[in-house]
């Protein structure tokens, strides 16, 4: 499944980076965490303003929760450039800093609120959201040097797609990498 974001991780950053106005991407982490990923409040993302990187955990997740939590995430980063994650700023950061400190629930009430609406409007904005899947894959896995030897049907593509993506969620341990990487 990685090989299939990384394209998608690096879309939505150039979207995000365009409608956020950021001057340059984070680093990125794709963290697998099996112990984690049986939590039922397990954790999703988080950004580290110190490093101005975020880490993405991807075991057993939908890849769109995947990039809903990489754009909250931007928006942290965006927060940061920006000053509004200065220690002074953040003060008394406790485990319950969303509710204990209200400039920090304001941070969060952004990048909840700009976040989930700038992944959907980056969405909205791709043509045939079903072919970009179907030729990413295609492009990636199904490619051969002469013909295909099989007919490729839908019913087949989906399930290539299905096996592909189940297989590179399970390889992945924890992963950095650029955003310019993943836009190729």
């Amino acid at each position: 499944m990685i090989n299939q974001l990384k394209p998608l991780i690096g879309k939505l950053c150039t979207f995000a980076k365009d409608r956020m106005g950021f001057k340059y991407p984070p680093k990125l982490f794709l963290k697998k965490d099996a112990e984690n990923s049986q939590l039922a409040l397990g954790r999703t993302a988080h950004y580290n303003p110190d490093e101005k990187s975020i880490t993405l955990f991807v075991s057993n997740r939908h890849p769109k929760d995947i990039l809903r939590s990489f754009a909250h995430e931007l928006v942290h980063h965006t927060q940061n450039l920006r000053g509004d994650l200065n220690p002074e700023k953040m003060a008394n950061m406790t485990k319950n800093y969303a509710q204990d400190n209200e400039h920090m629930r304001n941070m969060e009430k952004e990048a909840y609120l700009k976040g989930n609406m700038c992944f959907r409007d980056w969405e909205d904005s791709l043509d045939n959201k079903e072919l970009f899947t179907i030729k990413l894959a295609e492009s990636m896995h199904l490619k051969e040097k002469n013909k295909m030897t099989t007919k490729v049907t839908k019913k087949f593509l989906r399930e290539t797609i299905r096996k592909i993506l189940a297989e590179e969620l399970n390889s992945v341990e924890e992963e950095q990498m650029t955003i310019g990487d993943m836009a190729k």
